[in-house]
């Protein structure tokens, strides 16, 4: 075993999550009325929450399910319904459909929230936006709340911070788009910094990580969601992600996304010569409908030309590198215009038009950073007061 691997084999048999620390959760719930927001992630060593706080005779009375659902079959955007965990009987209550934030009347029987859900780092990945409106559901209604906290794998701090115009489901808090912390770290930005409006302050108790410190890696011991099935996927996922604002594929509808990038409109102008139309992708990927992962991908069913990037080191933190090249590429074929084909959407997820813009008016990665140095800093100065490790 080398070095490298013995300190990671070291570090996963030391490291405890605040799932692990049942010596600290019981108490803290005993005789009181529980209700958790939980999904796959949600795991005390190898066993789901929900089953380990059952077996030690802990009341609970519902779960809340986030997006993928609580056993994370729902895909990406998919509504997640109300219902019944088949295993256990607990009611379930969507907090992915009509309604993204526990109603008064749902939390009438409950004393006590945990929240329990890994999540990636990325400012776009949703399950902070349901942190956010947990917390804002538990301080009006008076309830505490309770996080569980897990290691950020993609933990930098980087990318633009999100503009008041562009708030949205997927760009919910004003972070960067790499925020640099964990659940619990947020969960105490989000109270401190008054994000909660109204004036209102959610009872929070944060039950820490042992055994981790920031810039310590992270292997994630479950998938986080259908389309991120590995660390490869969730490491490149910050700068791909904003493709799906784009006309070109992230390798949905293959075992693969987010190490595949491809489009249709990138197919060699010659079938056998091996260069496209813009003399660079002889790569070649078909999306097809795939249970598990994607039931609809973008471009399914065509041949979508690009970069494998399976043995391609991701990037340390935010990267625009593979946005620009593959936006020049559709310049050089001459359908630029068509690389965009959700632009809304993009800027949605990069939380300004900024981005969008400098790329249009042919600015280099190192100018369009340059736009967001100063607001960089000054998060990087307010995260200080929330840091736990």
């Amino acid at each position: 075993m080398t070095c490298w691997l013995l300190f990671l084999y070291t570090a996963a048999q030391s490291l405890r999550t605040g799932a692990d620390q049942l010596e600290t959760l019981l108490p803290l719930i005993k005789d009181k009325r529980v209700a958790l927001v939980v999904n796959p992630t949600s795991l005390c060593r190898s066993t789901h929450l929900l089953d380990t706080l059952l077996h030690h005779q802990v009341n609970v009375v519902q779960v809340f399910a986030p997006e993928h659902g609580f056993r994370g079959t729902a895909e990406a955007g998919e509504t997640v319904k109300d219902g019944k965990d088949t295993r256990t009987g607990i009611p379930i209550a969507s907090l992915y459909g009509k309604n993204k934030k526990p109603t008064a009347r749902q939390l009438e029987q409950t004393d006590v929230l945990i929240f329990d859900i890994q999540d990636t780092g990325a400012r776009f990945y949703t399950y902070i936006s349901t942190l956010y409106y947990v917390m804002q559901s538990c301080a009006e209604q008076r309830k505490k709340l309770i996080v569980l906290d897990r290691p950020n794998p993609c933990d930098y701090v980087d990318g633009p911070l999100r503009q008041p115009k562009y708030k949205g489901f997927v760009s919910l808090l004003p972070i960067p788009l790499l925020h640099g912390c964990t659940i619990g770290e947020l969960a105490q930005m989000i109270n401190g910094e008054g994000w909660l409006g109204k004036g209102v302050e959610c009872r929070l108790q944060v039950i820490p990580i042992k055994g981790w410190k920031h810039g310590q890696p992270y292997s994630l011991p479950v998938r986080p969601s259908p389309n991120l099935p590995n660390d490869p996927a969730i490491a490149f996922y910050p700068s791909l992600c904003p493709f799906e604002g784009t006309s070109v594929s992230v390798g949905r509808g293959t075992l693969y996304p987010f190490q595949l990038l491809g489009s249709p409109l990138l197919a060699p102008s010659a079938p056998d010569d091996g260069t496209s139309s813009s003399g660079t992708f002889s790569f070649r990927f078909q999306p097809q409908p795939l249970k598990g992962y994607d039931s609809a991908p973008l471009h399914a069913g065509q041949y979508c030309y690009g970069l494998d990037l399976r043995k391609t080191p991701a990037p340390a933190g935010f990267s625009l590198e593979y946005i620009l090249y593959f936006y020049k590429a559709y310049q050089s074929a001459g359908i630029a215009d068509k690389f965009f084909s959700r632009a809304s959407w993009f800027d949605l997820l990069m939380g300004t038009n900024q981005v969008r813009l400098d790329i249009l008016g042919g600015k280099t990665e190192e100018e369009i950073r340059s736009r967001w140095t100063k607001e960089l800093e000054a998060y990087r100065q307010m995260r200080k007061k929330y840091l736990i490790y």
